[in-house]
C-alpha cells in the first residue's frame, strides 16, 4: 500500500531557502505527498517561487489548522519549518503540536542546511526506518520529542491567575518588533520576554517596551492562544517578486485597509487599495506588488520594519502626514470618499486621488510624498 505523507510548510524561511520544495522531492520518493501552507507570511514566498502547483495556499490556515486537515488522510505528517534559531524553531513545534493534537504522527524537519538543523519525532509512532531514511537523504540528526519538551517547557507557556495572565516568548531578541495576532504591540528590550495581560488586554511587558498605538488597534485578546512573533516576518534579503497579470475590473474596483491583521490577499482582485497606516502600507505595497495592483499609502513615518525589503508598484503613492494623524486622515477619506464600505466602485484612479488628496487638504495637515518607505 503506497505511504499517504502530509507535508506543512510553515513560514518563508523554509520556502526562500529553497528547501521546502527539496524536501517535498525527496518525501515523494516514499509516497504520495500532499503539501498545504500553514500560516499567512509563506504565502508570498510560494507566490514569488511558482510553487502553487505543489504547495496549496488556497486557504488562509494556521499550521495547526493545516495539520489537523491532513492528518484525515495521510499516514505520517512532515511539518518545515526555518525558524530564526534553535529555540524558536523548537518551541514552534511543541506549540503547534499542542495545538493540533499530541497524538497526531508528526515529523519536523527545522533548518535545515544550518548546523544545528534537526528532524524531531514528536511521537512514536513514526516509521524509524523512514525517519533514518529522510534523516540520511538531508544529513540531519534525530532527535525525540522528550529532548526538545525538557528544552522548550520552561522557556514557554502561560501562567494564568484569575484575570491575569503572563505569556512567556522565548527566542527573542532585544530590538525585535512583538506581533500579537498580527498587530506590533512593542519592541522587545531583553531576551526574556513576557507579555502580561489582564481583563483580556495586554497591560505590561517584562523585557519589552509597549507600543500603545499598536494595543488600542489590538484591543481584546486571549493571550493563552494568541499567535506572538517577534522579529521580521520575512528576512530573505534576495527575493526576486514574481509579478502576475493583473486584469482590471469593468468597474474599477478600490477597497480601503486599515488593520495590517487583515488578509490582504483577499485583495488581489482589486485596482486600487487604500492603506492606513506604516506597516499596513509596507505590507499591502510589497504583496499586491505581485498582483500588479497600486496603492494609495496614508502614513505618518512610524514604521516599525516588519519586512528586511519592501516592493511598490510604479503607480502607488505613499502620502505621509503629521505624526499620530495618519488614523485621522484615514477616517476622513473612509467616511467622505467611501461612505463606510469597504469597497467601492470608481471611473478612474486619477479622479479618485484627487479627490482623496483634497480631503487631506481640506484637514489643513502638512503632507509629503514618500517614494521609498524602507532605505
Amino acid at each position: 500500500m503506497t505511504l499517504r505523507i502530509g507535508v506543512i510548510v510553515h513560514g518563508p524561511g523554509i520556502i526562500d531557502s529553497g528547501y521546502a520544495k527539496k524536501i517535498i522531492e525527496i518525501l515523494s520518493k516514499y509516497g504520495v505527498v500532499s503539501c498545504k501552507l500553514g500560516g499567512t507570511m509563506g504565502r508570498t514566498a510560494v507566490i514569488d517561487g511558482n510553487l502553487e502547483d505543489i504547495i496549496d495556499i488556497s486557504e488562509k490556515l494556521l499550521p495547526s489548522q493545516s495539520i489537523k486537515l491532513l492528518s484525515k488522510s495521510n499516514d505520517i505528517l512532515f511539518l518545515l519549518n526555518y525558524g530564526k534559531s534553535t529555540v524558536t524553531g523548537h518551541t514552534f513545534g511543541y506549540k503547534v503540536l499542542g495545538n493540533a493534537g499530541k497524538d497526531i504522527n508528526l515529523v519536523q524537519i527545522e533548518r535545515p542546511g544550518e548546523d544545528d538543523g534537526t528532524i524531531i519525532q514528536w511521537n512514536e509512532k513514526s516509521d524509524e526506518i523512514l525517519i533514518d531514511n529522510i534523516a540520511a537523504d538531508l544529513d540531519l540528526p534525530v532527535i525525540k520529542a522528550d529532548e526538545v519538551k525538557s528544552l522548550v517547557k520552561d522557556l514557554t507557556g502561560y501562567d494564568k491567575n484569575n484575570s491575569c495572565i503572563e505569556r512567556k516568548i522565548a527566542g527573542v531578541s532585544p530590538g525585535e518588533n512583538i506581533m500579537v495576532n498580527g498587530t506590533i504591540v512593542g519592541k522587545a528590550t531583553s531576551d526574556e520576554l513576557v507579555i502580561i495581560g489582564e481583563d483580556n488586554h495586554i497591560v505590561d511587558m517584562i523585557g519589552g517596551i509597549i507600543k500603545q498605538h499598536g494595543l488600542e488597534k489590538l484591543g481584546e485578546v486571549d493571550l493563552s492562544t494568541a499567535i506572538v512573533k517577534t522579529g521580521l516576518l520575512r528576512k530573505a534579503d534576495n527575493i526576486k517578486p514574481r509579478i502576475i497579470e493583473h486584469e482590471s475590473n469593468d468597474n474599477l474596483v478600490v477597497a480601503f485597509l486599515d488593520h495590517a491583521a487583515e488578509d490582504i490577499y483577499k485583495y488581489r482582485d482589486v485596482d486600487l487599495l487604500v492603506s492606513v497606516g506604516d506597516d499596513t502600507t509596507l505590507l499591502s505595497s510589497d504583496i499586491l506588488y505581485r498582483f500588479n495592483i497600486p496603492i494609495i499609502g496614508i502614513t505618518d513615518g512610524d514604521l516599525d520594519k516588519v519586512v528586511l525589503e519592501g516592493f511598490k508598484h510604479k503607480d502607488s503613492i505613499i502620502i505621509q502626514v503629521e505624526p499620530g494623524n495618519d488614523d485621522i486622515i484615514g477616517h476622513e477619506i473612509h467616511d467622505c470618499l467611501f461612505d463606510g464600505k469597504e469597497k467601492i466602485n470608481i471611473e478612474d484612479i486619477s479622479t479618485f486621488t484627487s479627490r482623496l488628496l483634497d480631503v487631506i487638504d481640506k484637514s489643513g495637515l502638512e503632507y509629503k510624498f514618500v517614494d521609498k518607505q524602507l532605505e
